[in-house]
């Protein structure tokens, strides 16, 4: 799998999870919508991280890692402690995805820069 794969499987998955959380609350928040404007986000930027163009990438990272970082610390605890299991499963899915995301671009930025001293 290449980072613009992972990258483009978590923007899914965020969009994905996030409407389910929100059309699936009887009282709806307006926060669980903040996944699916990230995954946007991370939608837009993926052309620039499949043909490897820095800002974008860096960008898409940057959105990943927040991403990842706000809903381990908070949706996810609150998710574990309520007991409930589909609230658990849609953020457990989602920082899941971030982590494997993160892991994609972080190799995919220690290759670049291999390639780069090399040549």
């Amino acid at each position: 799998m290449t980072a613009y794969v992972a990258n483009l499987i978590n923007a899914v998955v965020m969009i994905v999870m996030g409407s389910w959380a929100y059309f699936s609350s009887a009282s709806p928040s307006p926060t669980a919508l903040i996944p699916v404007f990230l995954g946007v986000i991370l939608v837009v930027m993926s052309q620039g991280v499949k043909h490897e163009q820095k800002a974008q990438a860096h960008i898409a990272v940057i959105v990943t890692l927040i991403a990842f970082l706000s809903l381990a610390i908070k949706p996810l605890p609150s998710a574990i402690s309520k007991g409930e299991t589909m609230p658990l499963v849609r953020v457990a899915t989602m920082v899941l995805t971030n982590a494997v995301s993160l892991v994609y671009f972080i190799r995919s930025f220690i290759q670049a820069r291999k390639n780069r001293t090399a040549a």
